[in-house]
């Protein structure tokens, strides 16, 4: 068995995925890289046959009809043979000492009777623009070099939940929580972060700088402009996670883990909010109203706790003044964070 396997969606890749694809294989026999070419239309399809041809122990290529990047992930999830999962976007790369530690520590994993469900490594954001990072860690919540259950998580910022780049998952965790993520739609890696968390038992975490997260192309769909143009999909995903789990159910289990995927949630449909209200038109305004009466509807203890939690300023906003300030503290967190 592999120790891990790591599946890149591509989709007219060619002009970057070599770099990504080259970090990948500095984790040698050891781990499986599956490219996945989402009807591509430009050279990615060659390049990853190419790839596959001189590798062939280790990448292994599968061609589709255009489904997205979420059915990118689940190609990955039903043909993976790694012990633990990843997912590494074509414009992205590992960093090669910390994935030294990762394999070393995937090694040690193999040896155990119960691998651990979930590891979490710190990811960086990578600014082409300005040639600058941005490290997003977890030393101050997370412990250390030990396993440890859900109970013993710390508060994470808004700027600290757990991201897709910073998860690898047990492979059997992933396929037993019965993930599928929908096609064509953006923003599915939410989906991937939250529905499997129930089936986490155990999680390690690893406090090296693994995944580097490229901020740079126009096209990306996390930039500002693409958000607003995408909206409809933010709330769609946005609603998936709020249907997927009865968070208050899962309290009486897990208090620990309830609250942070509540913390989660709350991001979501403050993201949502935000965008509606940074396009301003009327049919925004009208959509959030919308979103918050159907959450209200449907979720009705999640809406309480999301309406009346005062942490979320988003939550406090009355009027024209109200929604400028959100507007104000949105741009100065989005400048020290430069996360789009």
């Amino acid at each position: 068995m592999k120790l891990i396997t790591f599946t890149v969606p591509c989709y007219n890749s060619a002009a970057y995925m070599e770099k990504c694809v080259h970090s990948l294989l500095r984790a040698g026999e050891d781990a499986e890289i599956i490219l996945v070419d989402d009807g591509s239309t430009d050279e990615t399809p060659a390049i990853a046959d190419d790839f596959a041809a001189k590798h062939p122990g280790i990448i292994k290529v599968i061609h589709q009809e255009n489904g997205g990047h979420g059915e990118g992930v689940n190609q990955g999830i039903r043909h993976a043979e790694g012990l633990y999962f990843m997912v590494v976007d074509s414009d992205d790369w590992l960093d090669g000492e910390a994935l030294d530690h990762l394999m070393t520590l995937l090694r040690h994993m193999n040896t155990l009777d119960r691998p651990i469900d979930l590891i979490i490594c710190n990811y960086v954001y990578e600014h082409v623009e300005d040639n600058t990072q941005r490290f997003m860690r977890y030393a101050n919540v997370l412990p250390e070099g030990r396993a440890f259950g859900w109970e013993e998580v710390g508060r994470l910022s808004a700027t600290q939940f757990v991201t897709m780049h910073a998860t690898i998952y047990r492979t059997q965790v992933l396929r037993d929580s019965g993930i599928e993520l929908p096609k064509h739609t953006f923003y599915v890696d939410n989906v991937y972060v939250y529905q499997p968390l129930p089936s986490i038992k155990t999680l390690y975490y690893l406090n090296a700088d693994l995944y580097r997260y490229f901020i740079g192309r126009a096209d990306q769909s996390i930039t500002e402009e693409n958000l607003i143009k995408r909206i409809d999909q933010q709330i769609l995903v946005t609603k998936l996670l709020a249907d997927s789990h009865d968070l208050d159910a899962l309290a009486k289990e897990n208090k620990r883990l309830a609250r942070y995927m509540t913390h989660y949630l709350s991001i979501m449909l403050m993201i949502c909010t935000i965008y509606l209200l940074l396009s301003g038109t009327d049919e925004h305004m009208r959509k959030k109203d919308e979103l918050w009466a159907w959450l209200k509807q449907n979720h009705r203890k999640t809406w309480r706790h999301m309406r009346f939690n005062s942490s979320n300023a988003v939550f406090l906003i009355r009027g024209r003044l109200g929604r400028k300030f959100l507007l104000f503290c949105y741009r100065l967190i989005r400048k020290k964070y430069k996360f789009n």
